[in-house]
């Protein structure tokens, strides 16, 4: 039988049509720097998440708690090849889909189907599946903004007044929804985001310094109005006085700055902090899990961290830095001050110069939906490295 009568040759010619295919679908340029300190940031998580829970009572306990946020990293990895092979176009033209889903959840949040976990009903739980939208609400709100203001029309180089006006109105609704939650966490990511993209969008900076203005004279009038739950007031009174309470409001606080503290330099090693063995620290695999690694990893790992976040958003900003197209400018500015503002509530407030908040350390911290959101939000600064003129 001759090559050209072989039955596998139409096997053979599929495979290769097929690997043609993923092959075009690849970016054409791959951010190595920005894969490498991802990659490291989370395997340094799973790390720490296993070292925070392993003082458990039953060890299996524990490889539970490390075996779901291996499986959290895995599905977010795979996603973020899978949006990173996404022609940036695709989700411009997708960003209002990706919006209504994220309302909808948020919604779906205030029914019968919301589960209230740390007195915010943040969580959808159906059966043994749980979600948390407002995470899903900040890739939204990023992919909304940038097609915003970041489609100009007849000729403007800026957006316009109208753009800017349609922005306010697709942050109004999310933020509306999480602060009816509440959930004052996210919605400070979400007002943050919203600002960074907007000051690097070229709209007037009056815009900015007017929102700032009214966000600062909204939180007082909140704050007088007695519209805060009686935890909420309590973290900021706890924040501005850890020893007014040390046994109540302050104790999260006190514990954490004693955590991160009682490290050092060097750490006492993995596995052999008193204060995450004895758990004195609540919530250390999410929350709280920078105070494992002070204790724990000592300031050498503290600093790890924070080096690898900066890199993280130096080359997300590096990206927006030379996109020529503002939509794909504006979603890396969106995903920085996102990664950059959450990372710096996370690790202040366990070191006390932030109140504390329910947010979790990025790439860092235990958490499915959280640990999800971020590789989406990389994969799409991937794709649009990738497709993106001007590049080395």
């Amino acid at each position: 039988m001759s090559l050209h009568q072989s039955p596998f040759l139409p096997q053979r010619s599929w495979h290769n049509r097929a690997g043609r295919l993923v092959m075009d679908r690849l970016p054409r340029r791959i951010d190595w720097a920005l894969l490498a300190a991802v990659a490291a940031l989370s395997l340094l998580g799973a790390l720490l998440v296993w070292a925070s829970t392993a003082g458990d009572t039953h060890p299996s306990e524990a490889l539970g708690y490390l075996q779901r946020h291996l499986l959290h990293l895995c599905i977010g990895a795979v996603l973020c090849l899978v949006v990173a092979c996404l022609d940036h176009r695709t989700s411009h033209a997708y960003a209002p889909v990706v919006f209504v889903a994220a309302v909808i959840g948020l919604v779906l949040v205030l029914t019968p189907l919301g589960a209230v976990i740390n007195g915010s009903r943040s969580w959808i739980v159906i059966g043994a599946f749980q979600a948390q939208p407002g995470e899903i609400a900040k890739i939204a709100l990023v992919l909304g903004v940038a097609a915003l203001l970041g489609e100009h029309r007849d000729g403007e180089h800026v957006p316009t007044t109208w753009d800017v006006l349609f922005s306010l109105v697709a942050l109004a609704v999310p933020l509306g929804l999480i602060l009816a939650q509440p959930d004052l966490g996210t919605a400070m990511v979400l007002g943050s985001l919203y600002l960074g993209m907007l000051a690097l969008s070229g709209a007037s900076v009056g815009w900015t310094i007017g929102l700032i203005s009214c966000g600062v004279l909204s939180a007082l009038a909140v704050w007088w109005s007695g519209l805060l739950k009686d935890y909420q007031i309590a973290r900021f009174t706890a924040f501005v006085d850890p020893m007014a309470d040390p046994r109540g409001a302050g104790y999260n606080a006190n514990q954490a700055i004693i955590s991160v503290g009682s490290g050092g330099f060097n750490g006492t090693g993995l596995f052999e902090g008193e204060q995450t063995s004895g758990r004195f620290v609540p919530e250390q695999h999410t929350d709280f899990i920078f105070t494992v690694a002070g204790e724990e990893l000592g300031f050498i790992g503290g600093g790890t961290i924070i080096a690898l976040i900066g890199v993280i958003v130096w080359r997300i900003l590096r990206v927006a830095a030379e996109c020529d197209q503002p939509y794909g400018r504006l979603v890396c500015a969106g995903v920085a001050a996102w990664l950059t503002f959450q990372s710096f509530i996370n690790i202040g407030m366990t070191v006390g110069i932030m109140p504390i908040t329910g947010l979790p350390l990025p790439l860092v911290s235990y958490g499915g939906t959280a640990t999800i959101a971020h590789f989406i939000a990389i994969g799409l600064v991937l794709s649009i490295h990738g497709r993106a003129r001007g590049f080395d």
